[in-house]
């Protein structure tokens, strides 16, 4: 971090703006799961017990930049008010008269909940008169909100032309320490492990950790690209037809920088894509035809832990297989167990993406590894090695 932090400013009696990430999952007006705002809780805090007035602003779910009830962060007010343990004021809106009095009105050690900013299409147009009207409401500017710094918004980056200092919050500072780990002087041998569905996600990750990786672990639907770039058979399984040139060239270039890619042996197939179809585990040389792959099998998953018992860093990116569905989940789950040892054993692991975090979490095994990061497209873009415009804005240290 060359970035000031919420540790470098004096917060007491100042109007502190704090750009937090609580786009949390809600059904019918009700939050279904807390962890974004739990984890920006640290820095609201710190603002709070110093005596700063904290002005908490985000987004909620794509709106259009219309002012939609089943977006309002009404009900986030109310959970940060139970987690914090004092009352939690909430604005109708995050700009106007009103928010400005509202703001005013503040003291010391009271904390003010904006409306969902992209209920104004001006802020995913990064509006200059928009974050204007967004700066005048604070002293100073803390950005906690990871997941969106890689957005250039009008309350990631614009705001910063207009308000300063504009420094880190803890949340921002730890995901960018993390990843940071992640990409550039990781303690070796140092392993990749790529999942998800699609190969063209993760060129750019892929390309940039090669620089960073001793060994790649490609699992998902993912593979399939990859296995048919190696001349095999892969059935109906998920494939990106207009990758597989690409896929074999990565696999061309790993090899002459001496870097390992490794493929899955066998996977678990199924007749359709539902949980009831009838499914076998088979070689990836005799996937039958109109079978689809849909998770990696028993063989793959030792291959794979042969390599993680020896990694010091990982960083795993993407499931190993349809873990939504339980008779596709066990080789996602497997790898999260294998992880939650090798933690144990004192290497560097962390994960990252949206997909990632969310089998972690269905399996109640967040704790495999030492750091889940909150930003699924800011991490990839971090990880590909982009500059993310809410982090360049941040006043330098």
């Amino acid at each position: 971090m060359n970035k000031l932090t919420i540790d470098d400013v004096h917060l007491k009696g100042k109007r502190v703006l704090v750009r937090v990430d609580f786009n949390v999952p809600m059904e019918g007006g009700r939050i279904t799961d807390d962890k974004r705002i739990i984890e920006s809780l640290p820095a609201i805090n710190k603002v709070l017990n110093d005596g700063g007035r904290a002005i908490l602003m985000s987004h909620l779910g794509r709106p259009d930049g219309k002012k939609r009830p089943e977006f309002s962060l009404r009900p986030v007010a109310q959970r940060l008010s139970e987690l914090i343990h004092r009352p939690v004021l909430f604005a109708p809106d995050c700009v106007g008269n009103e928010v400005k009095e509202m703001v005013r009105r503040l003291k010391d050690g009271e904390c003010l909940l904006l409306e969902n900013l992209r209920f104004h299409p001006e802020e995913e147009k990064n509006d200059e008169s928009f974050a204007r009207q967004l700066a005048s409401l604070g002293d100073l500017y803390v950005n906690d909100a990871f997941g969106t710094a890689h957005r250039a918004h009008a309350s990631t980056e614009g705001i910063t032309h207009f308000l300063q200092p504009a420094v880190a919050g803890y949340l921002m500072v730890r995901e960018i320490e993390y990843l940071s780990r992640a990409v550039s002087n990781p303690v070796r041998p140092y392993v990749a492990i790529m999942g998800g569905a699609k190969i063209s996600g993760k060129i750019d990750v892929i390309r940039n950790l090669m620089n960073a990786a001793d060994t790649f672990l490609i699992g998902g639907g993912m593979m399939f690209t990859f296995l048919k770039a190696e001349g095999l058979e892969i059935g109906n399984s998920i494939l990106e037809a207009d990758k597989v040139e690409l896929a074999g060239d990565l696999m061309r270039e790993a090899r002459t920088r001496n870097v390992g890619i490794i493929l899955p042996v066998d996977c678990v197939v199924a007749q359709r894509f539902d949980n009831g179809a009838p499914h076998q585990t088979v070689s990836v040389n005799h996937i039958p035809p109109g079978w689809m792959g849909l998770d990696i099998g028993p063989e793959t998953i030792r291959l794979f832990e042969n390599e993680l018992r020896k990694a010091k860093t990982v960083i795993w990116n993407g499931p190993m297989g349809v873990f939504e569905m339980d008779n596709f989940a066990n080789g996602t789950l497997q790898i999260a167990k294998i992880l939650t040892q090798v933690t144990e054993a004192g290497a560097m692991t962390i994960a990252g993406g949206g997909d990632t975090a969310a089998a972690l979490a269905r399996f109640g095994l967040e704790k495999a590894v030492r750091h889940v990061s909150t930003g699924g497209g800011a991490s990839l873009e971090f990880l590909e090695g982009r500059v993310l415009p809410g982090v360049a804005a941040l006043t330098s240290a």
